[in-house]
């Protein structure tokens, strides 16, 4: 069988199962199988019998909603990549925004002949890290994960990249750099317990909780940010913190009421959205 006809009939069966993009993910899966890239689909190579089947082994698995990037090992952020699989939160595309606010701040300290530490709390999968680390390799570079499982995966990830991981708790990880960070990053869980079946069932079912939910309404882990960021961040150093798009106002006000902070500031996403906010140490 052609390539295109195995591609749209997977497509209609996972746009049945109420896969969100069934043409990307049929496409996507096809080119893992064959080893090729999604383009080259469009010269309809053929397909042998036993790539046939692997092909809509994988296709099954997607209809049942697990994670694109677990069938593929492998998720694309920036200008990296990192391995992901069961244990480990799976990073999405609106997350660069994040590290890419991060690298710009990091990039400008080097343009000023500084040498930038960077932290990254609740780094998951390492790949914010990863993507300071690569694209501003000036920067020191220091990330930390609590959850095992995660740190594993994160500790395959950041090999040979001269970040710094740790096993640890956003809340008391780094007291050998408390005041000595220029840069402090961090996606951290923020969904509320309430929301639990609204969350999209490839990551209610395959995200560790763990990297999901942080309490009744979903700020615990950016009160703790709040806190602890304060401590680390040297006079002047900057915060930027992802968030539901929902707390567009209620994640900031977490760090304006708390008087630690001075240009509290909100971003949005390229769809619009809110979704991160940053904060600056007062000097």
């Amino acid at each position: 069988m052609a390539a295109q006809q195995l591609v749209r009939a997977a497509a209609q069966r996972l746009g049945a199962a109420g896969v969100a993009s069934p043409d990307h993910d049929a496409a996507e899966l096809l080119a893992h199988v064959l080893g090729t890239t999604r383009g080259a689909l469009h010269l309809d190579p053929p397909v042998a019998p036993a790539q046939a089947e692997r092909y809509d082994e994988l296709v099954a698995r997607r209809a049942g909603r697990e994670p694109l990037q677990h069938l593929l090992g492998v998720a694309w952020f920036r200008h990296v990549s990192v391995e992901v699989g069961p244990g480990v939160f799976v990073p999405r595309p609106e997350t660069e925004l994040l590290a890419g606010w991060a690298i710009e701040r990091a990039a400008a300290l080097v343009a000023a002949g500084e040498t930038p530490v960077v932290v990254d709390l609740c780094t998951g999968s390492g790949v914010i890290a990863k993507s300071i680390a690569d694209e501003v390799p000036q920067a020191r570079v220091h990330a930390v994960e609590l959850d095992p499982p995660a740190h594993a995966w994160a500790e395959r990830n950041l090999a040979g990249t001269g970040v710094d991981l740790r096993l640890g708790d956003l809340a008391t990880a780094f007291d050998d750099l408390v005041g000595q960070v220029d840069v402090l990053v961090s996606n951290p869980p923020y969904v509320p317990l309430e929301a639990w079946e609204s969350v999209a069932v490839e990551a209610r079912d395959h995200d560790p909780h763990l990297a999901l939910f942080s309490g009744d309404d979903g700020l615990d882990a950016i009160r703790v940010l709040d806190r602890r960021g304060a401590e680390l961040l040297k006079p002047g150093g900057v915060v930027g913190i992802e968030h539901a798009d929902a707390q567009g106002e209620s994640a900031p006000g977490v760090l304006s009421r708390s008087g630690r902070w001075e240009e509290v500031r909100d971003h949005r996403d390229l769809a619009g959205r809110p979704r991160f906010l940053t904060a600056r140490r007062p000097r």
